[in-house]
């Protein structure tokens, strides 16, 4: 009965540590019109506080699991932990949009470290009988921080500052560190393994160049400053690949993509969650600067879907352990495309009770229904020895499509930016799903199958 106890605050911690992470990336873009009026920020300045964060972090979070799986899993989650919270409180007196920009930057070199940690902590601190239900819950939780953080976070936003937004970050990170100082187990590999320095810094320079150059491009009109960094990137890529081929240790071990599987929930995840960093980028925007919703009233449209992930994630994973995951990864994705093309022509004199909350609703079903399934793709698709790294790679492909898309956002001027952002996260959503269905097989671990 202790030993369960320990089991369940120490995944209580990796909640709350992941939870910090993805709480801030939703959380930022409620209160991206606040920050705007706050500061006469440009559209291009609003890019780069969601996209600095989400460059660091998708560049580095592949080193971030390998540093874990190499340090200690619980030493390197602690030290992104701790480093996170305290960024939050510059990101929370930042006097202007360059440091708060320069803040998020920071924010995701420590969210690197904290992100793909979670997974394997879970990984290391329960046997595998229990770990399916152990990252169900995980998911469950998680997910439903992600709709409730808005909620709280506009409702922050409308009777005081978003400068509070980061300020939630500092007593969860106390709690989440007490926690996992006392909880976690330590886990690492028992080979010797080295840093991939020169890996990360390729992929750092590539994604920056290409996020530099999608989200200046369109201001400049495609001037040499911004097509050289985006060519630049883009030529970096494949050179990226190649390096991690020949590297005797790369952050990315092309290896675990011989994993039909493991390339299959990868490539679903890098175009479902583009579509819901797109999606959630440009609807709260949209609703407060367009349509004159409070933030509060913006965070509370995403409602209907933390209660359908918490209700619906756990039991989704024990039927994705029963039945194999290919119908949930494919009937979820298409699912989210029907909901957010839904809302294509929605504008002044539609009701956001009968009119946006249904759909939003229908958004929630297709991600309860692919949420925990995807993650029990990724994880069972390798041995446990690479659960950091696989964790990090899926993470990474999450964030850099999360990147992209919001840098791609621009291209069509912010006039057209919501009609754009809404086709195109549809079609991303539709493709993740046609992908799965063609791609996924229904199986169950790293060397069983059900079919």
């Amino acid at each position: 009965m202790v030993l369960m106890d320990r089991r369940t605050l120490a995944l209580i911690a990796t909640i709350i540590g992941s939870g910090m992470v993805v709480l801030d990336g939703f959380v930022v873009t409620l209160a991206l019109p606040s920050i705007e009026r706050s500061f006469s920020a440009h559209f291009s300045d609003l890019q780069w506080i969601v996209d600095g964060f989400l460059l660091s972090l998708s560049s580095l979070i592949l080193i971030g699991g390998s540093l874990g799986d190499i340090f200690g899993r619980k030493k390197v989650y602690l030290i992104g932990l701790y480093g996170f919270t305290a960024v939050s409180l510059i990101c929370a007196v930042a006097p202007n949009t360059s440091v708060l920009i320069l803040s998020r930057v920071l924010q995701g070199i420590f969210g690197a470290l904290l992100v793909p940690g979670g997974l394997a902590i879970i990984n290391t601190n329960f046997p595998k009988a229990e770990r399916g239900k152990a990252i169900g819950r995980w998911s469950a939780w998680l997910a439903f921080v992600v709709p409730i953080g808005p909620l709280l976070g506009g409702y922050i936003i409308n009777v005081g500052s978003w400068r509070w937004i980061f300020l939630i970050n500092l007593p969860l990170g106390i709690i989440c560190g007490y926690l996992g100082l006392k909880y976690f187990e330590e886990g690492r590999d028992r080979e010797k393994r080295t840093i991939d320095a020169w890996g990360a810094l390729i992929a750092a320079a590539a994604l920056a160049g290409i996020t530099y150059g999608l989200i200046e491009g369109p201001g400049n009109k495609w001037q040499a400053m911004s097509l050289i960094p985006l060519l630049a990137g883009l030529l970096l890529l494949p050179f990226f690949v190649w390096y991690e081929s020949r590297h005797k240790d790369p952050m990315v071990r092309l290896s675990l993509f011989g994993s039909r599987n493991f390339s299959g929930a990868n490539l679903m995840t890098f175009a479902m969650y583009g579509a819901l960093g797109g999606f959630t980028f440009i609807l709260p925007i949209y609703l407060q600067t367009r349509l004159g919703y409070t933030a509060f009233v913006a965070g509370l449209s995403m409602l209907p879907v933390s209660i359908l992930l918490l209700v619906l994630s756990s039991r989704m994973g024990a039927l994705c352990a029963k039945y194999g995951p290919r119908f949930f990864v494919t009937a979820g994705p298409l699912i989210t495309a029907a909901a957010i093309i839904s809302l294509l022509d929605y504008g002044p004199g539609k009701s956001f009770a009968t009119f946006l909350l249904p759909r939003t609703f229908l958004f929630g079903i297709g991600m309860a229904l692919l949420v925990a399934p995807l993650t029990a793709t990724v994880m069972s698709s390798v041995e446990d020895t690479s659960s950091g790294i696989a964790s990090g790679i899926n993470n990474a492909v999450a964030r850099v499509a999360g990147l992209i898309v919001v840098a791609l956002l621009g291209l069509t001027g912010t006039g057209n930016t919501y009609r754009f952002g809404i086709v195109f996260c549809a079609i991303l959503a539709a493709l993740a799903g046609l992908s799965s269905y063609f791609i996924i097989q229904n199986r169950l671990s790293a060397k069983t199958s059900v079919s």
